[in-house]
């Protein structure tokens, strides 16, 4: 299942350490990616955050890893469930059969 995650830094509850908190986040997503867990990571322009795809095997997986990121408790997310994008013809052929 992948999923497209948007999330925001809230700078409004900026505390001391939030920096230290915004570079660990590399690191974080480096072990997403070798477990093949994180496919794609993204900066918005304009904006304190990012999109990143993640490819899980449940809700509850990809509930957890957001809640293990470091950002968690300084951003707000939105979350995308993603699915494959049939041509026309391949939408007919399973409709038909």
């Amino acid at each position: 299942m992948k999923f497209l995650v948007l999330w925001e830094l809230d700078l409004s509850i900026m505390r001391a350490d939030f920096a230290s908190v915004i570079m660990r986040m590399p690191e974080y997503a480096h072990k997403l990616r070798e477990r093949g867990k994180l496919v794609g990571r993204y900066h918005i322009v304009g904006k304190h955050g990012g999109a990143w795809i993640y490819d899980v095997d449940s809700n509850e997986e990809l509930e957890r890893l957001l809640a293990m990121a470091p950002v968690y408790n300084f951003a707000k997310y939105e979350v995308l469930p993603l699915a494959e994008m049939d041509t026309p013809a391949q939408m007919l052929k399973s409709s038909q059969g």
